[in-house]
């Protein structure tokens, strides 16, 4: 079945046109209380991140919901993993999130959660989408769900994200730049980090609406890097605007990106034990260093599609506890169901006080080789992404590209999942080669589209 409302990772757009309108949230809000109420009435939580426009999608979903007799929990601002924890911890039906993670303002959408906090599978989302344009019908009133906002859902998160971190790992004596992105961990990663010990300087913890963000959080890395050296800090923390991705920034203000995060956990797992007989789930578009260091410390490695559910699905095939994107999506199966950005952020700090070694010490064994992405935007023509990937043109121009990296790089091509756009990736030895070679392909797939 082709889906016409869901993407990769739920639906998305920009705010006012299809499918983010109230009037299609309401349906889906419905469409969804249909499925999930098969087995009985129940509770949603509902969370957002810090968009204007959350107050809208979130009014609809919940009349939707209470419509098909389903109860609705509220959780206000909550970064994404912490509506993937409440909704396990309580035992709800569901989760939502409303959030267009690191895009800007103009756009929204929301994340299904079943009942134990996962993604849902593609087989609920294809129940979802074929009831979406049915007529929405309401139960008698007797039993149309309730609504109430969930009790303290920060303290809550913050005391989960708390308990996974040893009671003898203290932040005393480092400070660190957190940059929340004008988004959802505005309150709750610098009030933990806090708590623990640390000095925190905060960017990035003014939300308005409408800046969730702009030049700052993990799309803007730069902005912490810059703060880190001004400040001499010892970490930079970058989430984006749901806090399921975070990115680093290590004392001397380079830039560390989930290939790097996934480095220093496996490698402390090898060092310590936790990763015998285990290994490392990247994607498409992970460091070609990162599975080469894997490979060199008898690590195993495997590669998934993009995107952070396709990460879990290949962890669960696989039987391991870690994986994760450059985009700094990274996931503990251990700590949580999905990938959650403070508590990544966490275990990289822990890995730096139980060694005793700063983050550039620690990712310095990490080969990072020259990798240049290219987006490029799809004419809207009816034709798609995937009819541009699959032109003539196109693949001879990846062949030829191929055989010019001789063995010694990779190219990438593929449609976002998420917006108009097919992401052009190579990757090799010689930086200057790669940006060549990237800017080249780059520009066939556009005179494609």
């Amino acid at each position: 079945m082709k889906r016409r409302y869901f993407g990769t990772d739920g639906i998305r757009g920009k705010v006012g046109e299809e499918p983010v309108t109230p009037q299609i949230m309401l349906q889906v809000g419905w469409a969804a209380g249909q499925v999930f109420s098969r087995h009985g009435q129940g509770r949603v939580i509902i969370g957002k991140d810090t968009r204007i426009s959350g107050y809208l999608l979130e009014s609809a979903l919940e009349a939707g919901l209470s419509a098909s007799g389903m109860d609705v929990s509220l959780t206000g601002p909550l970064p994404t993993p912490g509506v993937a924890y409440l909704t396990r911890a309580s035992r709800a039906k569901a989760g939502i999130m409303i959030s267009a993670s690191h895009n800007p303002y103009q756009d929204n959408g929301i994340k299904f959660f079943s009942g134990d906090g996962r993604k849902l599978p593609d087989t609920v989302e294809l129940e979802i989408e074929s009831l979406i344009d049915t007529p929405l019908s309401t139960v008698e009133p007797g039993r149309l769900g309730k609504a109430e906002r969930y009790p303290e859902p920060l303290n809550a998160y913050q005391s989960y994200c708390r308990s996974l971190i040893p009671d003898s790992v203290s932040l005393a004596g480092l400070t660190l730049v957190v940059d929340c992105a004008n988004g959802a961990a505005y309150e709750v990663a610098p009030s933990l980090l806090s708590e623990l010990g640390a000095t925190v300087i905060k960017t990035g913890a003014d939300p308005d609406g409408l800046n969730i963000n702009r030049d700052r959080g993990s799309t803007s890395p730069q902005h912490v890097a810059e703060l880190v050296r001004k400040h001499k800090a010892d970490l930079g923390i970058a989430f984006d605007g749901d806090a399921d991705r975070v990115i680093l920034a290590d004392e001397s203000g380079s830039v560390v990106d989930g290939d790097g995060v996934l480095y220093v956990l496996s490698q402390f797992g090898c060092r310590n034990g936790s990763l015998s007989d285990q290994g490392v789930v990247g994607t498409l578009m992970s460091n070609y260093g990162l599975e080469l260091a894997c490979q060199e410390s008898g690590i195993g490695f495997k590669r998934s599609a993009v995107g952070d559910r396709y990460v879990l699905e290949e962890l669960q095939k696989s039987g391991w506890c870690l994986g994760g994107e450059s985009s700094g999506h990274i996931i503990q199966t251990e700590k949580g169901t999905t990938g959650d950005g403070l508590v990544s952020a966490l275990s990289v700090l822990e890995v730096m006080i139980h060694e005793g070694r700063s983050l550039r010490d620690l990712v310095s064994g990490l080969e990072v080789f020259p990798q240049v992405m290219i987006n490029v935007e799809v004419k809207n023509d009816g034709r798609g992404a995937a009819a541009v990937l699959g032109a003539y043109s196109v693949k001879c121009a990846v062949e030829q590209v191929e055989d010019e990296l001789a063995g010694q790089g990779r190219v990438v091509l593929r449609a976002s999942g998420t917006e108009p756009l097919v992401r052009v990736m190579v990757e090799g030895r010689e930086r200057s080669q790669v940006f060549e070679l990237a800017s080249r392909l780059a520009a066939i797939v556009d005179s494609a589209s």
